[in-house]
């Protein structure tokens, strides 16, 4: 087996070259089962629960007026307090250009999310935003 690598305790497949690179000339991501979605509910501050490692955020449609900000929390057992959650607003419901996402406040098991507003005028759309985490030992 030559992509195989002892580990200590047991011996796994991988696509790894060395210990410290890896490789793709196709698609590199989550399978099926690591990525879930969950819908807020009541309002766009209602925080959500998903413990996946990707997924979708689908954010209560209530408006969200012009230079404002909405912050959540997304309760998730697969973060820790090292890792980095990568956010993106997916198309769709939202108008292009309208709004930034960002991730802050870091913890184990929790991350708190704000959606922002720049558009010119108050928006009611629901957004829906993607995520993915990835874990630093």
């Amino acid at each position: 087996m030559g992509n195989t690598k002892s580990l200590g305790i047991a011996y796994i497949d991988q696509d790894i070259s060395g210990s410290s690179v890896i490789e793709s000339s196709g698609t590199l991501g989550y399978t099926a089962e690591a990525v879930g979605a969950v819908t807020q509910l009541t309002s766009k501050a209602t925080a959500v629960t998903l413990n996946k490692s990707a997924g979708r955020i689908t954010m209560n449609n209530a408006s969200l007026a012009t230079a404002t900000n909405a912050t959540f929390t997304l309760n998730n057992s697969y973060i820790s307090a090292n890792d980095t959650v990568i956010l993106t607003i997916s198309g769709g419901q939202a108008t292009p250009g309208s709004y930034n996402a960002f991730a802050n406040a870091l913890a184990t098991g929790t991350v708190s999310i704000t959606l922002r507003n720049i558009s010119g005028g108050p928006l009611s759309e629901a957004i829906v935003i993607n995520f993915a985490i990835i874990h630093c030992a």
